[in-house]
């Protein structure tokens, strides 16, 4: 019997449709990534799994996919660890290897790695696929392409504002017509945390309320609960989720809820500085916005922390990122401060087909088909059909003598732009029709002054 074709759950098959959607987004996404002074790297698809473990906190290292070693390694397996009901030491002994998470900390492996040979402030982007074991949904998929700028060997906040204006740049240039650019700072989180009494469990705390939009206050309170946070400490939480007005107004109340955290002052000092260069620049579409509860779940992020969402589509986020000043020091390069943003391509190219945002112009996979009568006349086409694609035409010849009805439905359905029919006398007078798909008009012309058509239409 005969196997059901299937692919894994949260795995997409792209049409060429779709194929030239994608390439138009990644066309458009890199253009701006150049202008702004990024140069392109790339990374194998697979890092040592030490690599990967431990730097993206306890939920992230549960959606990483690991490489089952093969052969010889194999044998290789610690069975003393299972022995002992150790599962992460024996399954570190299974897998070496592991599929990327993201694009950020093979980046950081890279820089150390090849530290010599970069120049410093190092400007990337990378566009590539990462993999992660979440359960499929909704704009939520297992294999999905980064596409990610950073910036490594400065501190400066002005490569915030930068960032922001990418963000902003690229999903206008894209079409979008509105989303929120969200902005925080991992330090006033700190803030938050140490004025809760709670400084040692940052993390928990960012996890839980970054999840407010998903499972709502009472979800976040009851994570906190389940973490073992006190009363009291949440009931100091809870404020921050009413806070609201303008990113001046949310400013002016951190300022009186943080006055006894310096860490909490540091984070709205640098908070503050990036939304006064941003407000003197402007913004295109986006619209910027202070959002106190946004933490993102990374264990890296030390400072501004970023994500889009676009508006009038039931989508998660689009885009994230933030600064992280730790993360090279992971692989023994310390001092080296770096900040980046990723563009979720796949998501984004879901809302970019609800919203019918790519142009009709590329359904066209086809510019011009030659219909072809028998052997001679195909024999006289192919020799125009290479002049043609000199010209950088699409263009093709029907590779048999089928019935005209069928050639010209092939045409139809491969949204050709224009048939060229030659038939024995036409070749002999050295004319042809020319016939446009979309409008129906056909015209008589002679193969120059084809060819000149061809140039002026394309």
């Amino acid at each position: 019997m005969a196997q059901k074709p299937a692919i894994p759950k949260g795995t997409r098959d792209f049409l060429p449709t779709e194929v030239a959607k994608r390439n138009y987004m990644f066309a458009t996404i890199k253009e701006v990534f150049r202008r702004y002074g990024y140069a392109p790297i790339e990374t194998p698809s697979f890092e040592l799994s030490s690599t990967l473990l431990g730097k993206y906190g306890e939920e992230g290292d549960r959606l990483i996919f690991r490489i089952l070693n093969s052969g010889e390694k194999m044998r290789k397996a610690d069975l003393d660890a299972l022995a002992q009901d150790n599962l992460p030491r024996f399954a570190n002994s299974l897998a070496e290897k592991a599929l990327r998470y993201d694009l950020t900390v093979p980046f950081a492996r890279f820089v150390v790695q090849h530290q010599n040979d970069l120049t410093f402030p190092f400007k990337r982007y990378q566009i590539q696929p990462v993999w992660r074991a979440d359960r499929p949904q909704h704009g939520r998929y297992q294999e999905f392409t980064q596409c990610d700028v950073d910036v490594v060997g400065s501190d400066s906040l002005l490569n915030e504002v930068e960032l922001i204006q990418i963000f902003d740049e690229v999903l206008t240039k894209l079409g979008l017509p509105g989303f929120s650019i969200q902005l925080n700072n991992r330090k006033i989180l700190s803030g938050i945390a140490e004025v809760c009494g709670e400084a040692a469990r940052i993390v928990d705390m960012t996890v839980a309320i970054d999840k407010l939009d998903k499972i709502g206050e009472d979800g976040v309170i009851a994570e906190l609960e389940q973490k073992g946070f006190s009363a009291a400490s949440i009931e100091k939480i809870k404020p921050l989720f009413a806070f609201e007005g303008s990113n001046a107004d949310k400013l002016t109340l951190l300022r009186s809820y943080l006055a006894d955290s310096e860490v909490g002052q540091k984070g709205l000092d640098e908070l503050s500085e990036v939304l006064e260069h941003v407000n003197a620049l402007g913004l295109k579409r986006g619209q910027l916005v202070f959002d106190l509860t946004l933490a993102r779940g990374l264990n890296y992020y030390t400072g501004a922390i970023f994500e889009v969402k676009a508006h009038d589509v039931k989508m998660g986020s689009i885009c994230g990122g933030g600064r992280y000043d730790d993360l090279t020091a992971l692989f023994g390069l310390k001092g080296l401060s770096g900040v980046g943003i990723s563009f979720g391509a796949d998501r984004i190219y879901d809302v970019m087909t609800e919203l019918e945002l790519f142009p009709k112009e590329l359904d066209r996979t086809l510019d011009v088909l030659f219909v072809n009568f028998g052997s001679e006349e195909g024999k006289y086409c192919l020799k125009l059909l290479q002049q043609v694609r000199n010209l950088g035409l699409a263009a093709e010849l029907y590779p048999s003598a089928a019935k005209l009805q069928k050639q010209l439905k092939y045409a139809n359905d491969r949204n050709v732009s224009y048939v060229v029919m030659i038939g024995a006398e036409e070749a002999a007078a050295g004319t042809l029709s020319f016939k446009n798909m979309e409008t129906g008009a056909q015209e008589q012309l002679s193969s120059a002054d084809f060819l000149t058509k061809c140039g002026q239409l394309f």
